[in-house]
């Protein structure tokens, strides 16, 4: 399941483990294909990847100190830091060969 961040719980959730923030706004196409996308994908990584949205209308200042310059733009952080960057809508094999990818360097 995609739980939605707040500005204020950004820097709390983000110096965990493993975590995947979804930046994404309302008005954007690609964001609303996106959505139903990683809800089906995070199930395969139950325990291993924890996945969130932050909505760039709601926080823009989050989404500029993460440099988001384009969306949907999906970043995976470890322990505070970000470890991988996905920009634009992928169909779900390949946001999952993207993900992985990226979990292999952690």
């Amino acid at each position: 399941m995609v739980t939605e961040l707040t500005a204020e719980t950004f820097n709390r959730e983000i110096q965990k483990g493993p975590i995947l923030v979804d930046f994404w706004a309302s008005w954007c196409g690609p964001c609303k294909m996106l959505a139903p996308v990683l809800e089906e994908v995070s199930k395969n990584y139950s325990g291993k990847l924890k996945f969130v949205k932050l909505s760039t209308e709601d926080f823009p200042e989050t989404a500029q100190e993460n440099a988001v310059q384009g969306i949907p733009c999906l970043i995976v952080f470890n322990q505070g830091e970000e470890v991988g960057r996905i920009v634009g809508f992928k169909p779900a094999a390949q946001l999952k060969q993207k993900i992985d990818e990226i979990l292999a360097k952690i």
